[in-house]
């Protein structure tokens, strides 16, 4: 599963470096997004594997919040939450009702309506979230070593 999400960073990383670059469309960003969820969801299914191995976890839930705060737990690194709530935030986004502002153009933006508020994801904001993903991932790597 470490590979899965390596491999999740790749299509992720192909997809804000190149394929945003040049279609410059919604459908892209929401890509990017389903890429880094399941980036985060892959490495946090190994590293509960991983606890499991090492007898830390009895089994391994089945909700992503149960996984989340049990993940958050065993492996107490400072400032893990905030990786958490950028993951449940994506999944937000995935899920919400969105418009769209200048497509095709240099400053793409979707607009994302969540619980009476809109956040607006662009082009900048995508890298941030692809940064964060890549850390988070290199986090967990480094512990499970």
């Amino acid at each position: 599963m470490l590979d899965k999400a390596e491999d999740e960073l790749k299509r992720a990383d192909h997809l804000v470096y190149v394929t945003l670059k040049y279609t410059r469309t919604c459908d892209v960003i929401l890509n990017i997004i389903k890429r880094l969820i399941n980036a985060y969801d892959s490495i946090t299914n190994e590293a509960l594997e991983y606890c499991k191995k090492k007898r830390k976890i009895k089994e391994i839930p089945t909700k992503d919040d149960e996984k989340v705060e049990l993940l958050s737990k065993k492996c107490k690194i400072r400032g893990i939450k905030q990786y958490f709530k950028l993951y449940f935030l994506m999944k937000k986004i995935q899920e919400a009702r969105f418009t769209t502002k200048e497509e095709f153009r240099k400053n793409v933006t979707l607009i994302s309506h969540l619980d009476g508020r809109s956040l607006d994801v662009n082009m900048p904001l995508i890298f941030e979230y692809y940064d964060k993903t890549k850390e988070f991932v290199s986090l967990i790597r480094g512990w499970m070593k």
